[in-house]
């Protein structure tokens, strides 16, 4: 079964390979193969009927080149994990996603993002990667080398199974936590680029009705990264009593409601290494709230205020089967199936009770409220939204669809998941 537990999987086999040759030889044997990294998917874009690999097995490799400002890092290996490494030997990644818990070759493959107005998704940190292709054999794609590396690291696991990845990667860092409880909703709205201007990385937490806006700063100690001024000490927020209408929480937060907050990551404004910081969640904790579904839908930056006012609008529908919704922004990159794909985006994430019936209708509007705007659905959530409309919103889509006939001629990595979006005549 996948994280959550409501998806179980149609695989006849579970392949462990504890080695790269053992991928290989998996790979090469299986009529039908998917890659299973740590299974925080909400459908079922992993799912096979053949052979599930479970990528965690397969050796962990972390391994820094500073002289290249890269990390090479195996698939299965969680971020958490890798981040711990790499604050060891005086490294960071620019970015990482609210939970720790997620393995890199899963993340990358499904353009998973955490925030920040200068921070590109974490796929976008990808200089090469290597693949065990359906022969079995192993090829590297690599940045500025390969025409097919835009299409193939946002891959949805469809060209291959990841065995490595080289990350670029910067010197260590460190963050102030603050959380600012109470911002009105026509902050949220008035206020938009202010808030999220304000420190390297912002999120906005509701459950669209207007009576639990949040919002969470996280500011380098440097100073760097701020566009609105947020930094060490006087940026808009930063620790202020007040900022927006909304106050200074007086004590930890979790981000979803009725959550421990010692589940969450160090708050009030003490300094700690980015890791430990920069995700929601701590890695020994189980993150978010484990029984619920996610969804998540993106919309290019520039309309971001009009669709936060159709979210709002929603509230009454939205609120009884959510637990937490989250507002994050992310800078522009050219991955073809990247949710930021040539436009700086913003994302709207919604955490919902674990009811697949009594949430379907509430998707449906938060689509149709969406749909004028461009929305593209996160490719690891829930989401309805037809294989038409999704073909629309992508403009590599059929350079895609040529990839994964070079690449997977006879459908090896195929999946239902993949003949509804990517049909290959």
């Amino acid at each position: 079964m996948n994280w959550a537990r409501n998806i179980e999987f149609s695989a006849a086999e579970l392949a462990t390979p504890d080695s790269l040759t053992q991928l290989q030889e998996v790979v090469a044997g299986a009529d039908r193969v998917r890659a299973l990294g740590s299974g925080h998917s909400f459908n079922r874009i992993a799912d096979t009927g053949g052979v599930l690999v479970a990528t965690a097995g397969a050796g962990s490799i972390m391994s820094a080149d500073p002289e290249r400002n890269v990390v090479r890092v195996s698939g299965g290996v969680r971020y958490g994990e890798l981040a711990r490494y790499l604050d060891s030997v005086g490294y960071a990644l620019h970015n990482t996603a609210s939970l720790p818990h997620i393995s890199v070759a899963g993340s990358v493959a499904t353009a998973t993002h955490g925030s920040g107005d200068a921070n590109q998704n974490l796929a976008a940190a990808v200089r090469a990667i290597d693949l065990v292709t359906a022969s079995g054999e192993l090829i590297t794609l690599a940045q500025g080398a390969d025409d097919d590396f835009a299409g193939a690291v946002a891959g949805l696991g469809s060209l291959g199974i990841v065995s490595t990845l080289e990350l670029e990667i910067v010197p260590s860092f460190q963050v102030r936590q603050w959380v600012y409880e109470g911002l009105p909703t026509d902050a949220v709205t008035g206020s938009f680029e202010e808030i999220f201007g304000s420190a390297y990385s912002v999120s906005v937490f509701t459950d669209w009705t207007g009576g639990n806006n949040r919002i969470w700063q996280k500011v380098r100690v440097d100073g760097a990264g701020a566009a609105g001024g947020g930094g060490a000490g006087g940026g808009r927020g930063d620790g202020a009593p007040s900022w927006l209408g909304a106050r200074l929480a007086d004590g930890p937060r979790n981000p979803v409601p009725g959550m421990s907050a010692g589940n969450a990551t160090e708050q009030l404004g003490r300094p700690g290494p980015w890791h430990e910081r920069l995700p929601h969640f701590r890695l020994e904790f189980t993150p978010s709230a484990g029984a619920e579904l996610q969804s998540e839908y993106l919309v290019a930056r520039e309309v971001a205020v009009p669709a936060i006012e159709a979210l709002f609008a929603l509230g009454d529908q939205i609120s009884p089967v959510l637990q937490i919704a989250e507002i994050r922004t992310m800078a522009a990159d050219d991955l073809w199936l990247s949710m930021a794909y040539g436009r700086d985006t913003v994302g709207f994430h919604f955490t919902w009770v674990q009811d697949d019936a009594a949430v379907a209708p509430v998707l449906a509007a938060i689509e149709a409220a969406l749909a004028p705007f461009g929305a593209r659905p996160h490719w690891g959530k829930v989401f309805s939204t037809p294989p038409d409309v999704v073909r629309g919103l992508y403009p590599r889509y059929d350079d895609f669809v040529d990839l994964l006939r070079r690449y997977d001629p006879a459908g090896k990595f195929r999946n239902e998941f993949m003949d509804r979006y990517f049909p290959v005549s």
